[in-house]
Order: C-alpha cells, then sequence, then structure tokens
C-alpha cells in the first residue's frame, strides 16, 4: 500500500499535492491546522486528516508519531512532503518580531527534521520505504533583505536535505532525502509578501509585479511536477530539485 503525507494541506501547494496524489490513487493523509473540506469530499482513496500546530514540537512529535503508527502497518512506500511554511517576520535585523522569528524556525526548520526523523527511524524498523520531499526557496540560496529568517530556514533545510541524502546513500538505504524549490507560486504567502513595506522588504514592488504581470504558477501545475518528481523511478538522494528544470 502507498501512503503521501503532506503538510500544511489546507491551500496553496500542499492541498495541490493531496489532490494529485489522490488523482493517482494514492492513501492521503493531510496534516495542517485546518482541513480542506475539498479534499475530504473529492477523496476516492483512503483519506485522513490530522490537526496539528507545526509550531508546536510536542504536538509535531505526538501527531507524526501516531501517524506513524498507523501508515506504517500496511505501506510499503511512503512519501512524506514537507511542504508547510511561513515567511513571517518580513523585516530587518533589529526589528526582528521575537515571537515571528521562533515559529517560522520551527515551522520551517525544526518540524520537518522531526518528521523527518521519525519517518526515517520507522522505515528502518518496518522496512518499508520513504521518500521525502522537503519544499525549499530560491531564498535558501541567496540574501534578500528583510527575509533574512526565511532565508536562513530555507538554507538549513537545504544543508540538512544533502547530509541526510549522504547518510543514507553512504549506509545503502533505499529510502530517499530531497528538496523542492517550487518557484514563485500564487499562494496566500505571496499576498503577504506583497502586503509588506518597503520600509521592510525593499523587493515588495518586483513581487507586486509578479501579480501584476501573471508570472505567477498555479499551486495545481507545480504539484503536478512534485508529484511526478518523487514518484519517479530515480531520485538522487540530497539533491534539490527546481521546479524550472522539470517543467
Amino acid at each position: 500500500m502507498e501512503y503521501a503525507i503532506v503538510t500544511g494541506a489546507s491551500k496553496g501547494l500542499g492541498a495541490s499535492a493531496a489532490q494529485e496524489f489522490i488523482s493517482k490513487g494514492i492513501s492521503v493523509i493531510s496534516v495542517s491546522r485546518s482541513e480542506n473540506i475539498d479534499l475530504k469530499q473529492s477523496a476516492g482513496v483512503s483519506y485522513k486528516h490530522y490537526s496539528c500546530d507545526l509550531s508546536s514540537a510536542q504536538q509535531v512529535q505526538s501527531v507524526f508519531a501516531n501517524i506513524c503508527e498507523e501508515v506504517f502497518q500496511h505501506a510499503e512506500n511512503v512519501y512524506v512532503i514537507n511542504n508547510a511554511g511561513v515567511i513571517e517576520p518580513i523585516d530587518i535585523a533589529g526589528e526582528l518580531d521575537a515571537a515571528l522569528v521562533q515559529r517560522n524556525i520551527q515551522v520551517n526548520l525544526s518540524a520537518p527534521i522531526l518528521i523527518s526523523n521519525l519517518f526515517l527511524q520507522k522505515a528502518k524498523e518496518t522496512g518499508a520505504r520513504v521518500i521525502i520531499a522537503n519544499v525549499t526557496s530560491g531564498a535558501g540560496e541567496r540574501p534578500i533583505q528583510g527575509w533574512s529568517i526565511y532565508c536562513s530556514t530555507k538554507a538549513a533545510v537545504n544543508m540538512f536535505t544533502k547530509t541526510a541524502g549522504l547518510e543514507l546513500e553512504n549506509s545503502g538505504s533505499s529510502n530517499k532525502v530531497i528538496a523542492f524549490s517550487p518557484g514563485i507560486m500564487d499562494t496566500d504567502m505571496q499576498v503577504t509578501i506583497r502586503s509588506s513595506s518597503e520600509e521592510a522588504f525593499a523587493d515588495v514592488d518586483t513581487f507586486r509585479n509578479y501579480k501584476e504581470s501573471g508570472s505567477l504558477r498555479s499551486p495545481d501545475t507545480v504539484a503536478g511536477a512534485l508529484v511526478k518528481l518523487v514518484l519517479a523511478d530515480h531520485l538522487d538522494n540530497g539533491k534539490i530539485y527546481n521546479v524550472n528544470n522539470l517543467l
């Protein structure tokens, strides 16, 4: 049996990826604070939702331990899409909100690491095969004024992915950990970015122009590339795949 676990599946790329897995007959477990009712109503295969606040390390450990217990009783292949992410705080260093900094680090970095760790442990115990895709960003590869925390967490996700992939290769494991950079999409995160002040985010006009010029891809298009990637026969462990090379 095949399972796909998708975080941040209530909207955007996560919702589209979950729908794509469902369309391919793969059982889906969605994880987010609120459930996407459209997924529930359209699912023709096994579908279940777990509510979880990914900014809470305690909830992440508890909820995903329960998901592992359920999934690995029957699974041969498990796909984990660590998609959930937050952009805030958008501000320059010296003006950052401490609570938003901590939330960003927990959601964008700590949660994917903890989730990956749990699934790799369970895969080793049961012999099931796990494919983990950590959704990253081009912001993890270059500094962007006002995005110091987002850039930092995505850079750290990239390095975790590369290192975990190296470890799996060195151990001869069939499990895979990759990263996926989705580019600019028409999502709520883009709305948040466009609402920033120029003082906090110097490139805000560039992102407003992306919307006005129709340069933002749809989440459905990007999700199609992501799901096709993780279902491919060959993946390079630790590699950061860019959507621009997949479409």
